[in-house]
């Protein structure tokens, strides 16, 4: 399984709003288009972090491809009232806000 993790920032009261667009967004086939096979949000201190696992290693690939779909177009300008970049000087794509895994384990079998 592939992962992908997008930092930004997010008012904590907006937590509620935000689950609720993604809860309408993956009850779609998006998330199957996608290769989406879980996805979890997670706050910290005005942080949002978008952790999503992907079937396989190909996610970002897919993401790419799903970007022209309207309700990819939808879901992203549903989400900037309450969702800003981490860094707004260098964010152009949901890519540049995409955290670098550095290290990772997993428990043998």
């Amino acid at each position: 399984m592939h992962s992908t993790l997008i930092v930004a920032r997010m008012d904590p009261d907006a937590s509620l709003d935000v689950a609720q667009i993604f809860g309408d967004f993956d009850a779609t086939e998006m998330p199957h288009l996608m290769g989406t096979r879980r996805r979890q949000l997670f706050l910290y201190r005005g942080l949002y972090f978008h952790l999503q696992d992907f079937e396989s290693d190909n996610g970002g690939e897919r993401i790419e491809e799903a970007k022209t779909d309207p309700r990819f177009i939808r879901i992203s300008d549903d989400l900037k009232p309450h969702i800003e970049a981490y860094d707004p000087k260098t964010w152009r794509s949901p890519a540049d806000a995409m955290a670098q895994r550095f290290y990772t384990w997993e428990a043998s079998e």
